[in-house]
């Protein structure tokens, strides 16, 4: 029985400023996780370092007043472990290393394209693993961690999980079909997981669920394109089959608001010349080759979209966007570590609402400020961001 959440305190469909999800990392924990994986440091002690830091956190969107909160995802090692981290089945070694350019092969060099090496023995999704035997759920991580974290506010709170776009995108099928004889297989077992996942939240009183999708901009981004068709992959079947999937995972859960994230990667690395943080990127691409398609067959209430650089494009394939849905800006960066200009955010927002209504638009970071470990913009500058989201909320939308 899914549980009485029809009661909003906050009309969240309408929020006009959000969050991705993740936040930059404290010292602290960080130098815990290190630690612990050195053998230096017990898995007890490591969740007491884990709970302070998301106490901490939630205190302080509490404090700055922001209307969602989350729990910064400061329990996973990666962001995609919200569906890694729950299941079994995926062929992967006993010990795995999260560290993206050590031991996976991520550049370092400032403004380039930086990808992991996607056939290395790591993490399930991070890397391209293949199935040992078919995925079943184990242990439900966003259920987990909003039990915790609604223990520590009163806030709207949200709760991220994975896109069965991406899941399937980092599943090496060519080497798992004495398990699943086809995607479709796979995919169905994805989607009734993620079904459960959303089922827990639910009966726990999560009224917001962020799917986190990435995967769409490869579409539009020809490297990833050639990759598919070399895999003898047709990419508008993917497409197909991904959005069917998504529709088929959200559906059938009222009063419960989804919203999904797309962007072009959040990788990030330090200027050599002035120690300052510099944007990287996974993939290019305009959202205009997919917007129509995706807009309008995808059932989500929110879409937090990336606008923070030029490989987004412009804003006319807000156009698109059926009434009663939301497009949220992310036009505050998580790559660098200058707090933007109210006069920019008013600007580009005007912009964005020649295409669409201005009741349509909110505002949001780009992409989250964790997700790489070694290279985070500062954590009282990531608070500076959120109060100017804040701040130019109550400007453009009184």
């Amino acid at each position: 029985m899914i549980g009485d959440i029809s009661r909003n305190p906050v009309d969240i469909r309408t929020l006009r400023v959000d969050q991705v999800g993740s936040l930059a990392c404290p010292p602290e924990l960080r130098n815990a996780f290190a630690a612990f994986d050195l053998g230096h440091m017990t898995a007890e002690d490591l969740e007491r370092i884990k709970d302070a830091a998301v106490v901490a956190t939630l205190r302080k969107q509490d404090q700055i007043g922001f209307p969602v909160v989350t729990d910064g995802e400061l329990r996973r090692r990666n962001w995609q472990d919200s569906f890694a981290g729950a299941v079994t089945g995926f062929d992967v070694p006993d010990r795995v290393s999260y560290d993206l350019v050590r031991d996976l092969g991520v550049s370092t060099k400032p403004l380039a394209r930086a990808e992991q090496d996607f056939a290395a023995a790591g993490p399930a999704i991070l890397t391209r693993r293949p199935v040992r035997e078919r995925l079943r759920l184990t242990r439900n991580v966003p259920l987990k961690e909003f039990e915790f974290a609604k223990c520590h506010t009163s806030s709207t709170l949200k709760a991220t999980i994975l896109s069965p776009d991406r899941i399937v995108q980092r599943y090496d099928h060519e080497n798992s079909r004495g398990i699943y004889k086809d995607k479709d297989a796979f995919l169905a077992d994805v989607i009734a997981i993620n079904r459960e996942i959303i089922r827990g939240l639910v009966e726990a009183g999560c009224r917001y669920i962020q799917v986190d999708a990435p995967g769409y901009t490869a579409y539009v981004d020809e490297i990833s394109l050639n990759r598919m068709r070399a895999r003898g992959e047709d990419p508008e079947a993917n497409l197909r089959r991904s959005i069917n999937a998504e529709n088929a995972m959200i559906e059938g859960f009222p009063g419960v608001t989804f919203g999904i994230h797309v962007c072009r990667g959040n990788a990030r690395t330090r200027d050599p010349a002035t120690g300052k943080l510099v944007a990287q990127f996974h993939r290019e691409g305009h959202y205009d080759a997919i917007a129509e398609r995706l807009f309008t067959s995808l059932n989500h209430h929110r879409w937090l979209l990336e606008y923070d650089s030029d490989r987004a494009g412009g804003f006319e394939p807000l156009r698109f966007m059926p009434k009663g849905r939301v497009a949220v800006l992310g036009l505050v960066s998580t790559k660098a570590n200058e707090i933007e200009s109210l006069d920019f955010l008013r600007q580009r927002v005007e912009i964005a609402s020649r295409f669409i209504d201005l009741s349509q638009l909110a505002l949001s970071p780009q992409c989250g400020f964790g997700g790489s470990w070694a290279e985070n913009v500062e954590i009282d500058e990531q608070w500076k961001k959120f109060e100017r989201m804040m701040e130019a909320a109550r400007l453009i939308w009184n």
